[in-house]
């Protein structure tokens, strides 16, 4: 070491190695920092790369999005259904009377239907944008029946309507049918009573604790007697059929809602009707498929006479027909009826019979070729089919509803 190496203080020996480039005593200066691409509204430097995938990810974020959203709005129910023109078929089909009794039937009578949806609010849009299309409050289609049971009593009504429609035409015909009281069907319970998990649609009772109740009536009067609390038991043919199996109940007061804004107290919580059974002179069946309701009652009627009869009821015209019909041939009203007058008019039919009730319905959707008859009574439907050529079925009928004299003479 010399004199100058001792003297001279020692050199700072700089960073680390890693920390200079190489052949460089200094400190490297920092690399630039990496671009990146935001959309800050300024223009300036952008990575071609990102912004390509961002403009190939956008449309399918929105596809996604729309249909999760198609998928969300299908399963939202609003408080609607749809009531829209159903079919309009010819009504023997359903009918089934002895080979010995039975006649050739060149122009049947139709009847009619609708069908009905419930509303969503993806269809919401859909259903308003249709001319022929009703929405009505779920309210008022259901009558506050728990929509569980609206089939079952769809088919409940249908089947009391075939056994009208069988009386109704074989006594008009001057045949004998016999009715016995039965006992109480079932035509509904309500949540969250004592009969909603013990009782279904169809149920007949026929006793309480070994008390026979004939009638529906019958059976609130018995249950009059019992209160909150107490249990009793029921005998049940289950679905009509069969032997009768008991069935106990504790009576609990229990408040439902009846629908409108009404509210009761029911300590059973059921619809009870008259179950009738009737002895028929001829072996007439009538076997409507996939149709529920009453509707069809008087088309059934008409049908069974047709098929019974020599002739043609309808004179050769294209009748359809809708409405109820009981045990006596009245005419009752029902639903849907200018949906029904469409569904008839697209069949070709010249001559609609609709209940006095719903004559001005029909005639809201009234066209060109189509005669509409309002009727109270099978023998004022028989009296129309006559006037216009139509077989005359025993004595005379009597007169149609007013305003419909101008029609019969045509």
């Amino acid at each position: 070491m010399t004199d100058d190496d001792s003297d001279r203080p020692t050199a700072d020996p700089g960073p680390p190695a890693a920390w200079r480039s190489d052949g460089d005593s200094a400190p490297a200066a920092p690399a630039p920092a990496p671009l990146v691409d935001v959309d800050d509204g300024i223009d300036g430097p952008v990575v071609a790369g990102a912004k390509a995938r961002r403009r190939r990810t956008w449309p399918w974020v929105l596809f996604i999005a729309f249909v999760v959203g198609i998928a969300v709005a299908s399963r939202i129910n609003l408080d609607y259904y749809a009531v829209q023109p159903g079919t309009a078929q010819s009504v023997q089909q359903f009918i089934t009377v002895p080979p010995g009794k039975g006649h050739p039937v060149s122009h049947p009578v139709l009847l009619t239907d609708v069908e009905i949806g419930r509303v969503s609010a993806l269809s919401y849009l859909f259903y308003e944008a249709q001319g022929n299309t009703t929405l009505e409050p779920v309210e008022a289609v259901t009558g506050g029946t728990p929509p569980s049971q609206l089939d079952a009593q769809g088919q409940l009504e249908m089947s009391q309507a075939e056994s009208y429609a069988k009386t109704a035409a074989l006594r008009r015909l001057g045949y004998t049918v016999t009715a016995t009281p039965a006992g109480a069907v079932v035509y509904g319970t309500f949540p969250g009573t004592p009969a909603y998990n013990a009782l279904a649609v169809g149920d007949v009772i026929t006793a309480v604790d070994g008390v026979a109740t004939p009638t529906a009536q019958d059976l609130v009067s018995t249950l009059r007697k019992y209160h909150s609390g107490q249990t009793v038991t029921l005998a049940v043919r289950r679905g009509g059929t069969g032997g009768p199996t008991p069935v106990p109940l504790t009576l609990r007061s229990t408040v439902v809602d009846l629908g409108g804004g009404y509210k009761a107290t029911l300590d059973v919580g059921f619809l009870p009707e008259d179950q009738v059974d009737y002895a028929y002179p001829l072996p007439v069946s009538i076997d409507v498929a996939n149709i529920g309701g009453p509707s069809a009652g008087l088309a059934m009627t008409l049908g069974v006479i047709d098929a019974l009869t020599a002739g043609s009821l309808t004179g050769g015209h294209t009748v359809a027909a809708t409405g109820t019909i009981d045990s006596s041939g009245d005419v009752g009203d029902v639903g849907g009826v200018p949906q029904k007058t469409i569904a008839v008019e697209n069949a070709g039919a010249s001559v609609f019979l609709v209940p006095r009730q719903e004559y001005r319905a029909a005639m809201s959707k009234d066209r060109p070729g189509l005669k509409i008859f309002a009727v109270s009574t099978l023998d004022q439907a028989l009296a129309v089919l006559a006037a216009h050529g139509g077989t005359a079925i025993g004595s005379a009928a009597s007169t149609p509803a007013p305003g419909q004299q101008a029609d019969l003479a045509g």
